[in-house]
């Protein structure tokens, strides 16, 4: 196992058409500990994929060094970097079995002479014979016991002699899987390897990855677009834009505490609701011509801002149906979404019109132009300044790592 470190990594590539280089990673620093599952997140672009792309060996960096423990990386083949990858599209051999792609990478990881290559596709001509019959080859022995034993981790036995194109889209992820695992690299990367799947076949391998990656401690490298993966994988989270490392840290410090007004945004389905405040005092906020109040360690982080607008930001979670009261704000329903175990209402605000969404409970009887009054959680606020970076909180509240620039 090792622990990965990207320092001061760039990555651009040549201008087309006339254009400008296309710069796709800028001074990146991203330190990834021995046995964490670090999950890579951000919009189309940001450079999740060209980040797994120059680990695995498969894009050069413009600038920068990558470290496998403490080996730097970056001029070594692809074979020598002891890591192992896992693509979208599964890329299987498909003239080869479940077993002959599972043990693909055993058989090429060293040089073997013609001798040895010679005995080696003579034992597997005549494994299915008598005994007495095969020929012998220590090495082709171990990888098959390798393959059995990955078969068995991944519950793939009965498919060992199947072709790819024999198998469902959960099977063949399977044996993706499996031929990364089989190898015992250093480092696992996975480029959104869910993807295809259906949403139950999805939900069923993303347990299956978290439960293989929490049983052989290998340090994991997942790309994803799926909030849920993002949320409920990895130690932690690092979100990219633009090339550039936005926040990293566990699922809930960046729900909770996001960095910026990008990362309030990106992170959580729905996304954080947003509102222009004004500070009017110690620990209070005007939204239009309301006033409310502000409770907990933001109210600290108003100090000395009296006069200030900022961005306010809401979880859905932080907004609540109730009584009609002065000091509760009123809304229209636009629109709701029955999600079984509650509904998700999309509302807009007597105040500004705004949109905001909220979460009800699912017997909540609200049909689209209905009136309804919210109470905000005092507690719930997050603040952004005009640049659109949060106002942080003291300690121990902003448990979030900001990124190193």
């Amino acid at each position: 196992m090792a622990e990965v470190r990207f320092q001061q990594v760039s990555k651009s590539y040549p201008p087309r058409r006339g254009g400008e280089p296309v710069e796709v990673l800028r001074n990146l620093n991203l330190h990834i500990p021995d046995g964490e599952f670090l999950v890579l997140v951000g919009p189309s672009g940001c450079g999740k994929s060209t980040l797994l792309r120059l680990l695995a060996g498969l894009e050069e960096p413009s600038g920068g060094e990558i470290l496998v423990g403490e080996r730097p990386v970056s001029g070594l083949r692809p074979a020598q970097r002891d890591v192992a990858m896992v693509f979208q599209s599964y890329a299987l051999y498909p003239h080869l079995s479940v077993a002959g792609n599972i043990g693909f990478g055993l058989r090429r990881s060293r040089p073997r002479t013609a001798l040895q290559l010679v005995q080696d596709n003579l034992h597997q001509a005549s494994r299915r014979l008598p005994r007495p019959l095969r020929v012998p080859s220590a090495r082709e022995e171990r990888i098959e016991r390798r393959i059995a034993e990955v078969a068995t981790t991944l519950e793939l036995e009965p498919l060992l002699r199947r072709l790819p194109k024999e198998l469902s889209g959960g099977q063949k992820q399977r044996v993706a899987l499996g031929r990364a695992i089989a190898r015992q690299p250093a480092v696992f990367l996975m480029d959104e390897p869910l993807s295809n799947l259906d949403a139950k076949l999805r939900a069923g391998t993303r347990a299956q990855i978290v439960e293989l990656q929490r049983r052989l401690g290998t340090t994991t490298l997942y790309v994803t677009h799926d909030q849920v993966e993002a949320m409920t994988m990895g130690h932690r989270i690092a979100v990219l834009n633009a090339g550039r490392l936005q926040q990293l840290g566990t699922p809930m410090q960046l729900y909770r505490w996001p960095a910026n007004l990008f990362v309030a945004q990106f992170i959580g389905s729905p996304p954080m609701n947003l509102l222009p405040v004004e500070v009017i005092g110690p620990a209070q906020l005007q939204l239009g011509g309301r006033r409310l109040p502000l409770e907990g360690p933001m109210a600290e982080a108003l100090a000395g801002r009296t006069g200030h607008r900022l961005t306010g930001g809401l979880r859905p979670e932080h907004l609540r149906l109730a009584p009609a009261a002065n000091r509760n704000l009123r809304a229209t329903v636009r629109h709701g979404e029955a999600l079984g175990n509650e509904q998700l209402l999309t509302c807009q605000l007597e105040e500004g019109d705004h949109l905001v969404q909220v979460r009800a409970a699912p017997d909540e009887q609200l049909a689209a132009g209905s009136t309804i009054h919210l109470a905000v959680d005092p507690d719930g606020w997050r603040l952004f300044d005009a640049g659109g970076e949060a106002l942080a909180p003291p300690r121990p509240a902003a448990e979030a790592v900001l990124p190193e620039l």
